[in-house]
């Protein structure tokens, strides 16, 4: 017997139900199904275009060479993927911001209360995490345009159909977009090369998580208020805000603004490098960094869902400010200075530090 296809026809509590059959912390199975649901179906690439994009890599990988110190590493090449693909690939890859939220459904009894929370915690985080991936699938360009480490590849990817689909919005030249994108992927992918880099951020997103507490019982109460499946199935549609509204976290401003400014940091970093390797060959360099930049002040759902639920706050337009940092540091003090900062997580800039150049010099120079 086959099992059931998410979205397929019957009501979503029948198909919870044989879904909820999942061990971990994390009901992947669920998540996954959530994701197809959001993502769509697969999109092949046109060869050509993919081997335009694979061209463009090369091209792209030796103006990095000739302005950075961070080595290309491993899987360095381009994967031109449509957003099926990228979601299979990534179904995991930013589970760190979910997983360590799994530990606050547990009420440390084996009562009936414990036991529910034993398969519905599982299940609300794999709605959470599949639908922040299907979401990021419309939205992002590429592993850098998500502003998070992967954890679980060390691949460099474009998703096609949101490049092409960003150049036409924006009404950029489509070829000088795909190389900036190119330099864009490969100079995230570099920093992910960076030993500690994935290590420490996985630390600050722990310690962030450790002081955030949810109202389980509360939780608990309001499903058992609910009088009919068909609330149940509202209330747990990917595509509303029904789980997030049921959590509440108290949050740490200092550990958070410690995730946020990493966070903005290689968002930012990622920008001025591609900057550096791409002002001579990009004419258009200007007006591709200012329709991103406006991109990036709106809304992100994917992003959102971890603010709702966890008061994660990522706010994807501080990656500007960061660069604006990374700029005035090399004017001052030149690109060999502001590449050090990778050495050691001690020389990264606080939260403040990003709008105080000065103040971080004075911290990590002197």
């Amino acid at each position: 017997m086959s099992e059931p296809t998410f979205g397929s026809g019957d009501s979503i509590f029948e198909q919870l139900f044989a879904l909820l059959q999942s061990s971990g912390p994390v009901n992947w199975k669920l998540a996954r199904e959530v994701t197809k649901s959001l993502a769509g179906p697969a999109e092949p690439i046109d060869p050509n275009l993919a081997e335009e994009y694979r061209e463009l890599g090369t091209a792209a990988a030796l103006r990095l060479d000739a302005c950075s110190r961070l080595p290309a590493g491993r899987g360095a090449l381009l994967h031109p993927v449509d957003r099926s693909t990228w979601t299979a690939e990534n179904q995991q890859a930013f589970r760190i911001l979910v997983e360590p939220l799994a530990e606050k459904f547990d009420l440390g009894d084996g009562g009936p209360m414990g036991d529910a929370l034993g398969y519905l915690g599982p299940a609300l985080l794999g709605i959470q995490a599949g639908t922040m991936v299907g979401f990021m699938a419309h939205r992002a360009l590429g592993q850098f345009d998500t502003g998070i480490p992967s954890l679980e590849h060390d691949r460099a990817y474009l998703v096609v159909p949101n490049v092409e689909e960003f150049a036409l919005v924006h009404q950029l030249d489509a070829r000088q977009v795909r190389l900036w994108a190119a330099l864009h992927e490969l100079a995230f992918h570099r920093l992910m090369g960076i030993p500690w880099l994935r290590g420490y951020f996985v630390g600050i997103v722990g310690e962030f998580y450790e002081t955030v507490s949810f109202d389980v019982t509360g939780l608990l109460r309001r499903l058992g208020d609910l009088e009919d499946p068909g609330e149940l199935e509202r209330l747990l549609d990917a595509d509303s805000s029904g789980v997030p509204s049921l959590l509440r976290g108290e949050v740490d401003g200092e550990r958070l603004d410690r995730v946020r400014a990493f966070v903005a940091v290689l968002g930012g970093y990622g920008d001025h490098l591609t900057r550096r390797a791409g002002a001579v060959v990009l004419p258009d360099l200007d007006r591709i960094e200012e329709a991103h930049r406006r991109q990036r002040t709106e809304t992100d759902q994917a992003l959102e869902f971890l603010r709702q639920l966890a008061g994660l706050d990522l706010p994807r337009a501080l990656a500007t400010t960061a660069a604006e940092f990374c700029a005035e540091v090399e004017r001052r003090w030149g690109a060999e200075t502001l590449d050090a900062m990778w050495d050691d997580p001690a020389k990264l800039p606080n939260r403040h530090e990003l709008t105080d150049p000065v103040g971080w010099a004075a911290r990590t120079l002197l």
